[in-house]
């Protein structure tokens, strides 16, 4: 297991804030992801802005699994946008299990980078800076 500082913070089940980026130098894309983990599968939903096409939001769902600090998921587009289908994401758990990073990919297409953050509960900032100031 990882080093997660609390039991709620071992399980990655809540709201994360993310950037994708392109490997061609390209704007990244935020986008913010409602991830639930259960034992060691991971299901959830993302949102983010479409970049191609006729704008708006996209909406996708996410599965995959988590083990110990390797997590990886594929999310899949709701189909709504043309351009956008199913990505795969493979990433690292921070020892302290409040940020994702890693890579995606588009299998036969093209990769990038990924950075998700799980913003911390005010109790736990709290915690923290009691901490640091010991």
């Amino acid at each position: 297991m990882t080093g997660c500082p609390n039991s709620r913070a071992q399980n990655l089940t809540g709201v994360w804030h993310g950037l994708y980026t392109y490997p061609q130098g390209v704007e990244g894309v935020s986008f913010v992801a409602t991830l639930i983990e259960t034992t060691s599968a991971l299901t959830g939903t993302t949102h983010e802005p479409c970049r191609v096409g006729p704008g708006g939001t996209l909406y996708a769902t996410v599965s995959g699994s988590r083990r110990d600090s390797a997590v990886a998921f594929m999310k899949t587009y709701d189909g709504s946008n043309p351009f956008y289908r199913t990505v795969a994401y493979e990433g690292t758990l921070s020892s302290d299990c409040t940020e994702i990073e890693g890579r995606w990919i588009v299998p036969g297409s093209w990769s990038g980078r990924f950075l998700m953050i799980r913003p911390q509960s005010k109790s736990a900032m709290v915690s923290r800076k009691a901490h640091l100031r010991a």
